[in-house]
């Protein structure tokens, strides 16, 4: 797949003006208090809800755990250069703040054609200018380029920015697109993008902050935005001190928007009001997986590790650990449904994980496993047991945990689930490898490039006991490295695919890791006085209020009819 140049259309025609009157009831009328804003219409006030307890005064769209970033209203108030659907990443990313991304054949140049007749909410007109400000910041302040772009040079001849990067960027196309833009007009000044506070936020985005306090900012609309009118006239982000309070706010309409992790959401938050309650579970291309250590016993065996991928209940695991909101991985490939049917190579086209413990017992019997479905002993005669370990805490994770270790018993090994402290397993366990088996993410992104470097690229190859960024599981395979190189800078689409095929073949053969669910980018949302939100019939982008799509989604919202 290519997506050499990200245009669709100019930008004004991808975001559509939508009514602003008021219908529906419950909540809060905006224009019931006397100094409501006129931004937006008359609509009701929403209210978004996060579990992320008190806040510290940071609108930095920079600043990772800003209040701004936390709770998502940086993403109504700062806009990025393309609208990524993360719902169906191999889709064309919309114009936004820029009308066009133009790579060069080599993926090393980009050429960005911003929009024109755009305003910052200060009302200072919005150039190229501060779209080579905006990428520049990164390259000199190395904190805040958390996408680690390797930028090499930005120019600008008024009209377009020119990016130029140290290597070839295919499957970082979209790292860039979704890059948030800052005026220059007022950060060129600041002397330190990464500890600025930026109290006064000023944005191209539809929203601006009214007000701040740790436990809630409220915005609002823009009557001059020039991405069209909203619906919504004001949006208070309220943080709640944790899962259950947010619980609690969201089944009873106190908060209409927002994510948490709810065990048996559909009695406990959807039967609260099926009419309106919704979640909404968009599947990206990252996944959860169970991390093998492949340089020790019992992994290093990839006879075991197949038999123990044979043996697991993935949709058992998802909807007991999940309350079925992740779905499953069905596809031998690793890829989560839909979101990865583009990337499915032909050969394991439709091939999907079917649970066969007598097969699993076969194949360890076959390769001189002894004691099949009652003790395990390996080939040297060692019994094989083997430790699972995740975060105390973490239900879902330790949960899922249980389930392998009772797949693994099935088999006659013998699995022990061991919670650990969260720190630790972030600094001790995970980057030196100090585990036999664990759950950990992949990241999305655009193509599944990202999903397999994460597990098997040896280019990230660290021994046991030193830190590992990823391949946590040290996986080793000239031929994966080298496809997986090939598929970042090729030029020929054909060798990607090619090289694709070549990284999904050792993925179902050697079983490097055990994909179990997708990560799928959820949330929860009120229908009662807005219509419009993304949705399983409307798939135009991932549901979350922390995100760039956050603008996009509030574009889209229309009074719910009275």
């Amino acid at each position: 797949m290519s997506i050499r140049k990200l245009s669709t259309a100019v930008a004004g025609a991808a975001v559509v003006a939508l009514l602003a009157t008021a219908c529906g009831g419950g909540g809060t009328t905006a224009t019931d208090d006397p100094d409501a804003r006129t931004g937006g219409g008359t609509g009701e006030v929403l209210t978004v809800g996060m579990p992320n307890g008190t806040q510290t005064e940071n609108q930095s769209p920079f600043a990772t755990g800003s209040a701004a970033l936390s709770l998502g209203y940086a993403f109504v108030i700062y806009e990025p250069l393309m609208m990524l659907n993360d719902a169906r990443p191999s889709e064309e990313p919309q114009p936004w703040l820029a009308d066009s991304i133009d790579w060069s054949d080599d993926y090393t140049q980009a050429v960005i054609t911003p929009h024109e007749g755009i305003t910052w909410s200060d009302g200072e007109e919005f150039d190229a200018e501060d779209i080579a400000f905006s990428i520049q910041l990164r390259q000199d302040f190395e904190g805040i380029n958390t996408s680690a772009l390797p930028i090499e040079a930005v120019e600008s001849d008024g009209s377009t920015v020119t990016v130029s990067f140290a290597s070839p960027q295919f499957v970082n196309q979209a790292k860039l697109a979704d890059m948030l833009v800052v005026p220059e007009h007022l950060w060129a000044d600041v002397e330190d993008p990464t500890t600025f506070t930026n109290t006064e936020p000023v944005g191209t985005g539809p929203y601006t902050l009214e007000s701040w306090t740790p436990q809630a900012a409220t915005l609002v609309a823009r009557d001059d935005y020039w991405g069209g009118d909203l619906a919504v006239p004001e949006i208070r982000y309220s943080s709640y001190n944790d899962n259950n309070a947010l619980t609690t706010a969201l089944t009873t309409g106190e908060a209409q928007w927002g994510w948490t992790f709810i065990a048996d959401y559909e009695n406990v938050y959807i039967a609260q009001d099926p009419e309106h309650y919704h979640q909404y579970a968009a599947a990206g291309l990252g996944i959860d997986a169970l991390f093998l250590n492949l340089e020790e016993k019992p992994f290093d065996d990839v006879a075991f590790r197949r038999a123990l991928n044979m043996a697991i209940d993935r949709g058992s695991l998802t909807e007991v650990a999940t309350s079925g909101v992740n779905p499953p991985i069905t596809s031998v490939t690793g890829l989560p449904l839909p979101a990865g049917e583009d990337f499915v190579s032909d050969e394991y086209a439709g091939q999907e994980y079917a649970v066969d413990v007598e097969g699993a017992k076969a194949l360890l019997t076959d390769a001189g496993y002894t004691g099949v479905g009652e003790k395990l002993v390996d080939p040297d005669g060692e019994p094989v047991a083997f430790e699972l370990t995740n975060p105390a805490g973490w239900n879902d994770y330790l949960t899922a945990l249980d389930l392998i270790k009772n797949a693994a018993a099935e088999l006659g090994a013998e699995a022990t689930v061991q919670p650990a402290n969260a720190d630790g397993w972030f600094a001790d366990i995970i980057p030196p490898g100090n585990f036999d088996a664990t759950l950990h993410w992949t990241d999305g992104g655009a193509t599944p490039w990202d999903l397999y470097a994460n597990l098997m690229d040896g280019a990230q190859y660290q021994p046991l006991g030193e830190p590992a960024t990823w391949n946590f599981g040290r996986y080793q395979d000239e031929d994966v490295t080298a496809a997986l190189a090939t598929y970042a800078a090729t030029t020929d689409d054909a060798e990607r695919s090619e090289a694709l095929a070549t990284i999904q073949q050792h993925f179902v053969e050697d079983v490097p890791a055990i994909a179990v669910w997708a990560r799928p980018a959820t949330a929860q949302y009120s229908s009662l006085n807005y219509v419009g939100w993304p949705s399983e019939e409307d798939p135009y982008n991932q549901p979350q209020p922390t995100g760039s799509q956050a603008a996009q989604i509030l574009l889209n919202l229309e009074p719910a009819a009275g």
